[in-house]
């Protein structure tokens, strides 16, 4: 008779002659088996080796086995383990304490081998059935949190995407107001990065927008989100941070893209980014959407006054724009000209409106 794979068998009893009776009758059947004369030895033993089934004898001096079995259903550390007990008591009332101590089954001395084979395979079918089911648990565990990772990560660039970055400035938020904390947003894109895909490629933008999202991830503290929020625009939530704080690390961050080469196969270039922060505890600011709004209508200023810029919601140069505007929400769907060109000698771009403008800058 053939078993397989080897399954390791831990007999205990306090009678040596007992043990090496059962250790040789179950290793001609193919087990492998373990010896205990007591049960402090036998608790060390299932930890150690982690056996497929234990043979228990009940009546064993300084620790019977109702205790051994309670110890061992109550480890956290081991898997399940099938336990039959083995007793002379073959009493309806000892058989219930040994099933209520956390027995799966129970066998009578004088031990009849051919029953207790039949039970020693009952219990091993079963400890099959559950490993098979444990190891299913835990691939689905794994595969949901992989398709969670998924659904929270941009494909592209590795870091957060909208959807993450939304739900954890709902956390955040929430957190901010509890503790009376401060928070920050640091909206930036790519100044003029829809010429990188028109005169390189769109493989170049890809590397682009890569290199950029790993240069941000890179800024940020560990506490700190950083995820892709739409095409070339990129948000940071910086929990605990004052505004003027922000700001600084904005700058900081601009500074350091206008200094980076970018690499794509067959080349490089350069290109600056554009910065709105808001913060908040501010008047401004009374929810979690008025603060996105705050850090995205100054992303737009920085983007309409020049670019490769840090604009604060609060700051002169943003109420003087907004002012200029005459503060109309409508200025923001009125048409103005675009006249820079993509590139040396290129004709001007046709007029378009502030929004389209805003999504190709």
């Amino acid at each position: 008779m053939e078993h397989k794979p080897r399954y390791k068998i831990l007999v205990v009893d306090d009678h040596e002659d007992n043990v090496e009776l059962l250790r040789a009758r179950l290793e001609a059947r193919g087990y492998e088996v373990f010896g205990a004369n007591d049960g402090l030895t036998a608790l060390e033993i299932a930890q150690k080796v982690v056996p497929d089934l234990i043979l228990l004898d009940v009546m064993m001096p300084k620790m019977d086995g109702m205790e051994v079995v309670r110890r061992l259903k109550a480890n956290k550390d081991l898997p399940f383990i099938p336990v039959i007990m083995q007793t002379a008591l073959d009493s309806t009332e000892n058989k219930v304490e040994g099933l209520d101590a956390g027995a799966d089954d129970y066998i009578t001395k004088p031990i009849n081998f051919a029953e207790l084979e039949a039970h020693v395979k009952a219990m091993l079918r079963i400890k099959d059935l559950e490993s098979k089911l444990t190891r299913k648990e835990s691939e689905l565990t794994d595969l949901n949190e992989k398709l969670k990772m998924i659904s929270l990560t941009d494909g592209l660039t590795g870091i957060e995407n909208r959807r993450s970055l939304e739900d954890r400035l709902k956390e955040v938020w929430s957190h901010s107001v509890r503790l009376h904390e401060p928070i920050a947003l640091v909206m930036c894109d790519i100044d003029k990065f829809k010429s990188v895909n028109d005169n390189y490629g769109h493989l170049a933008g890809d590397a682009v927008l890569k290199e950029f999202a790993q240069i941000l991830k890179g800024e940020a503290r560990e506490i700190d989100r950083v995820g892709r929020y739409g095409g070339e625009e990129f948000l940071l939530i910086l929990p605990g941070t004052v505004l003027d704080a922000a700001v600084t690390f904005a700058e900081r961050l601009r500074e350091k893209v206008e200094r980076h080469t970018f690499s794509y196969e067959g080349g490089t270039l350069h290109r600056t980014m554009s910065c709105g922060v808001a913060g908040a505890p501010h008047p401004k600011v009374r929810d979690q959407e008025e603060l996105v709004r705050a850090a995205d209508d100054a992303l737009y200023v920085a983007k309409e006054t020049g670019r490769n810029k840090v604009i604060r919601f609060d700051g002169a140069e943003f109420n003087a724009h907004t002012e200029s505007k005459g503060n109309d929400p409508e200025d923001a769907e009125k048409p103005v000209k675009q006249t820079e060109a993509t590139t040396p000698g290129s004709p001007p771009r046709p007029a378009a409106t502030a929004q389209g403008q805003r999504a190709t800058a």
